[in-house]
Parts: C-alpha cells; sequence; structure tokens
C-alpha cells in the first residue's frame, strides 16, 4: 500500500484523503443523514402482526401469498390481509395508506422507487362493510372450483405415477 500511495501525485493522495475523511464524517453519530428518511403521518399504530423490520423487508410477500388464497381459495380474514394493513395504517388526517405523499403506502413506496399497484382496484380506506364479492364467498362458485382444480393438480401427478 505505501508503494503504492509513493508512486501516485500528491494530489491523487490528497483527494483520497479527503474523500475518505468526508465519508467518515458523514456517517459518524449525530451527523446528518445523507439520504433523508420517508416521512410517514401517525396512523391508529398498536402491535403489527410481524416485527416492523420483518414487514419492511417481507410484506409484499405476505401479501401476495394472502392474495392468492382470498383470490383463489375464497379465504378471508388472516393475519396478512391487505384490509387489516390499511384499518392500523390509514392516517387519522386523511384516513386513507395512498391519499397524500406522507401516509404510509406512499411515503415508503416513493422513498424506494416502488410503484404501488393494489390501488387500482382496492380502496385506500378502511371500509365500513364487510360485504364479500359474490365471485369470490368462502361458500360461493368461484372458491369451490378453485379449491377443486387445486386438490386436482396436487394429486394429479401421484395419479399418473400409477399404472
Amino acid at each position: 500500500m505505501g508503494r503504492l500511495l509513493r508512486n501516485l501525485p500528491r494530489a491523487a493522495v490528497l483527494w483520497l484523503l479527503l474523500a475518505g475523511a468526508a465519508v467518515l464524517a458523514a456517517d459518524a453519530p449525530g451527523a446528518t443523514p445523507r439520504v433523508p428518511k420517508p416521512v410517514i403521518e401517525a396512523a391508529r399504530g398498536g402491535q403489527c402482526v410481524e416485527d416492523p423490520a420483518i414487514m419492511r423487508r417481507d410484506h409484499m410477500k405476505y401479501l401476495k401469498h394472502q392474495r392468492d388464497e382470498t383470490v383463489h381459495g375464497g379465504l378471508r380474514g388472516a393475519k396478512y390481509s391487505l384490509k387489516t394493513c390499511i384499518e392500523c395504517h390509514a392516517s387519522q388526517t386523511t384516513q386513507s395508506v395512498a391519499a397524500t405523499k406522507t401516509n404510509f403506502c406512499v411515503s415508503c413506496h416513493s422513498f424506494a422507487a416502488v410503484k404501488i399497484d393494489c390501488f387500482e382496484c382496492h380502496a385506500t380506506q378502511p371500509a365500513a362493510t364487510s360485504a364479500f364479492h359474490p365471485l369470490v364467498h368462502p361458500s360461493g362458485t368461484t372458491a369451490l372450483l378453485s379449491r377443486l382444480v387445486r386438490t386436482l393438480g396436487v394429486e394429479t401427478p401421484s395419479a399418473r405415477s400409477q399404472p
């Protein structure tokens, strides 16, 4: 390392030292962060269904899995339902998770530059009713057909292996 520094022009060595010092100073405790954190308006709060660090990282996986269970199986009211998230995280001011840039979903998704497509179909505010859509009612035809297709799909490979 010393040999490398001796072969570099003094201006380059000085520039490297200053750049290193600037990086260390920016990451020092009490220093202003280089990237501003998202501003999230206070919501209803309470205990989340998972640890906040886990939800920040994996909420989309939970919601996608729950979506599949709801749409294909007619299962509602589970631990990771979008409805439950909206009821807890809706702003006290706007009663929404996506009405303004400080609302729960919009603030973090804007910060991460991720498009939210949930609300193209779903309401951004807690609903006053808990009525099921007729196509996905747990006792409806679509839910029954979905369960039958899943059962057949699971049983079909073993049935094919028999002579």
